[in-house]
């Protein structure tokens, strides 16, 4: 070993006090309540659009560096509004996983 190896001892000190830490944030911590409808709705157009943007920005991107317009601009839009497609599913998964442990934990 070197001789700038840390002390075994300070590690394991410094480990408990970082678990102590955890448990009082985690205690502190409160379960936020459900997402209202409006969020949603918010949450996935933003998904969405956010998708079909990035794609059609690169595929224009594309089209101006080769000069191939707009051959990358159609195909960047429709994989966007692929991903931005899926990105909304997968939203949706994770929303309804949090209400329906909300659900379970109420019960």
């Amino acid at each position: 070993m070197s001789d700038n190896a840390p002390d075994p001892e300070s590690l394991r000190a410094l480990g408990e006090r970082l678990d102590e830490a955890q448990r009082r944030t985690a205690a502190t911590q409160k379960r936020g309540e459900p997402p209202t409808s409006m969020g949603i709705a918010f949450r996935f157009t933003t998904e969405l659009m956010s998708a079909v943007v990035v794609g059609a920005a690169i595929g224009w991107g594309l089209d101006w560096l080769f000069h191939t317009r707009p051959v990358f601009l159609l195909v960047m839009f429709v994989l966007g509004a692929a991903a931005g497609i899926r990105n909304v599913m997968r939203a949706a998964k994770e929303i309804n996983a949090g209400i329906a442990a909300a659900n379970d934990k109420g019960k």
